[in-house]
């Protein structure tokens, strides 16, 4: 398969330059400049000139909601809204029914993505058994069966002791410890950002202390243990503070910023009321050119999506009952292209944040994802980045249709997406050219 004359952009190899890439077995055997074509006589051909071809896009944080919730997702849905949005590798949380907090739930997940998924996915395990916050989940028995974090996420481990035996076993296996920082006690029953606009409306609020005390804590027990803190949905602009002040001091702290909390405002609330509502909940401006900022500074490290599908019904009682989360997978990348339109971000650093900086997390344990060099799988997404479209959420792939962008006008647009050698989507609506069998 030959994927001829696009304009290749691959920050893992520096590369940025009109090219072709092979794929032979799954994985890219060949790149060459220019439309250059490799001397095998049969192959089949994607033509993509005007296009850009990156590596394909990794999300570190996402649910999928299986088992347990299917009515608001499942393995097969999520990996196709995923492929749709770019996304060849999804790492999903373990907040479901059963938690991912054993062996026998992994291997259910796993089983399930083999039969039913379009691409990789990798699980994140539970830091405490039935994420009660009690007592550590069998941390080694899940690092051997492929998972590439521990996390609680949904709820904070506010167990400092348990924080700090996690931390410590994260040293030895080498894996990340994720936490949802959020000291719950500060804005419990909170439903948006604390300040003037929460007061305003008249509703409760989460201040951004609640945030920032647990990134304290949390890097406090890094510092002593020498373990991973990897920060989950970072929001507030004294958390990028204080993270940048303990990489300054060499604590190992790795953290991400979602789409939704780089491009919008708490003022989205006005306009989307649920649809808006997402836990952390969405700050102020000032807060949101700091992240920017930090992820221009390298002080955060990779976007995640968060994608956190819920069914109407859920997101259409108020705004006090309805549950957090915004569906991401299908808007993420065209929302994040509107940073580079206006000027604020390289296309070639969100590339980066989407691809080899999320790939660096995640090890070589799963293969050499994140980058178009040869010998790598060949996970490949292909998108045009001045391509209008309008979000429709009656097209979404995913079952959520939770999103405060519905409506809303973008301009970058995945055209194909690639996993391992195979065209797991393609956007009808773009003629593009196909040779073979595709």
């Amino acid at each position: 398969m030959l994927i001829q004359g696009g304009r290749i952009i691959d920050p893992s190899q520096g590369i940025d330059e009109i090219g072709s890439l092979f794929i032979t077995g799954g994985k890219i055997s060949w790149l060459g400049k220019g439309e250059a074509a490799p001397p095998q006589p049969d192959h089949d051909v994607l033509l993509a000139r005007g296009l850009i071809v990156s590596p394909g896009f990794i999300d570190f944080h996402c649910h999928l909601r299986q088992p347990g919730f299917e009515e608001k997702e499942t393995i097969a849905t999520g990996t196709r809204a995923a492929a749709k949005g770019g996304f060849t590798t999804i790492c999903c949380m373990p907040n479901t029914n059963p938690p991912l907090d054993n062996q026998a739930t992994i291997e259910y997940v796993k089983a399930l993505v083999f039969k039913e998924g379009v691409l990789r996915v990798l699980p994140i395990g539970c830091i405490s058994k039935g994420r009660e916050g009690e007592e550590l989940a069998p941390m080694s028995e899940l690092a051997s069966v492929g998972v590439v974090g521990y996390s609680d996420d949904g709820d904070p481990v506010l167990n400092s002791p348990l924080m700090h035996q996690a931390l410590e076993q994260s040293r030895t296996l080498g894996l990340p410890i994720i936490d949802h920082c959020e000291y719950t006690v500060l804005g419990n029953g909170g439903v948006m950002n604390e300040g003037a606009l929460s007061a305003r409306l008249g509703l409760p609020g989460i201040p951004v202390a609640a945030e920032e005390i647990m990134v304290a804590r949390d890097q406090a027990l890094a510092k002593l243990t020498g373990g991973w803190l990897h920060i989950a949905h970072i929001t507030t602009e004294g958390s990028v503070d204080l993270v940048r002040r303990a990489k300054e001091k060499g604590i190992r702290v790795t953290t991400e910023v979602t789409p939704h909390h780089l491009t919008l405002t708490e003022e989205k609330v006005i306009e989307c009321g649920s649809n808006a509502k997402v836990n952390p909940p969405l700050r102020t401006e000032k807060d949101v050119q700091a992240l920017i900022q930090g992820l221009k500074d390298n002080v955060i490290d990779i976007i995640a999506t968060d994608h956190a599908p819920h069914t109407q019904a859920d997101k259409s009682q108020n705004l006090t009952l309805a549950p957090f989360g915004i569906s991401g997978f299908e808007t993420a990348f065209g929302s994040l292209m509107g940073l580079v339109h206006n000027g604020q971000l390289t296309l070639a650093t969100l590339i980066a944040k989407l691809t080899c900086e999320p790939a660096r997390i995640i090890g070589n344990r799963h293969g050499k994802i994140g980058s178009l060099a040869i010998g790598a799988p060949a996970d490949i997404t292909i998108f045009d980045p001045n391509r209008d479209w309008v979000v429709d959420t009656s097209d979404f792939v995913s079952k959520g249709r939770n999103t405060p962008l519905a409506g809303s006008k973008l301009k970058g647009k995945v055209i194909a997406t690639i996993s391992q050698g195979k065209l797991v989507y393609k956007d009808e609506t773009v003629k593009l050219e196909i040779r073979g069998g595709w």
